[in-house]
């Protein structure tokens, strides 16, 4: 494998259902308000069918290091509520894939990324920078965890008191937005 291919594997459990797990990953527009620490920006480039399928997605993500990564995905399967898949091109090119199985009283969320870096900073500094790369993956994935549990108690509470006891999920590390001119 190059030293600029990544396979990550994820594995989250929820209390709840894959309904519900499924329409907060499958909400591409809804990423940045409650996975804020990841997704900095997200514009729906074309909705695709009624099931998904061809929606495609440009991003601007980021993880605890100080660097930002330009993509845009487009989902490729969908199975509802068991899940989806996802290809990648920009600053990744490579696909992802969420499973989700219910588990009695639970959902099991996995998800498989496998990409090639192509942002030349990552491609260049992958040989050396590997571990940190990863550790990166790992930290983004953990603020996706619990924004997610945090969403999922937000689209359960009653009241409009029970929302606002919510907290707010994690936001991002080392960024400000540039201007327009910058």
């Amino acid at each position: 494998m190059p030293a600029h291919d990544y396979s990550f594997l994820t594995h989250w459990r929820f209390a709840g259902d894959c309904d519900e797990v499924y329409d907060v990953l499958s909400d591409a527009g809804g990423l940045a308000r409650w996975w804020p620490s990841v997704y900095l920006d997200v514009r729906v480039l074309h909705a695709g069918r009624a099931d998904g399928v061809g929606r495609e997605v440009e991003l601007l993500t980021k993880g605890w290091l100080p660097y930002t990564l330009r993509w845009r995905f487009r989902i490729v399967e969908a199975d509802r509520p068991r899940g989806f898949a996802i290809e990648a091109l920009g600053d990744f090119d490579g696909s992802g894939r969420w499973t989700l199985r219910q588990d009695g009283p639970y959902v099991d969320v996995r998800y498989d990324w496998r990409v090639r870096a192509e942002k030349p900073l990552l491609r260049r500094l992958s040989f050396v920078l590997r571990p940190l790369f990863a550790a990166n993956h790992r930290w983004a994935m953990a603020r996706g965890e619990r924004s997610l549990q945090l969403e999922l108690r937000r689209r359960r509470a009653v009241t409009a008191h029970e929302r606002s006891i919510v907290p707010e999920p994690p936001g991002p590390t080392f960024y400000a937005r540039r201007s327009p001119a910058a």
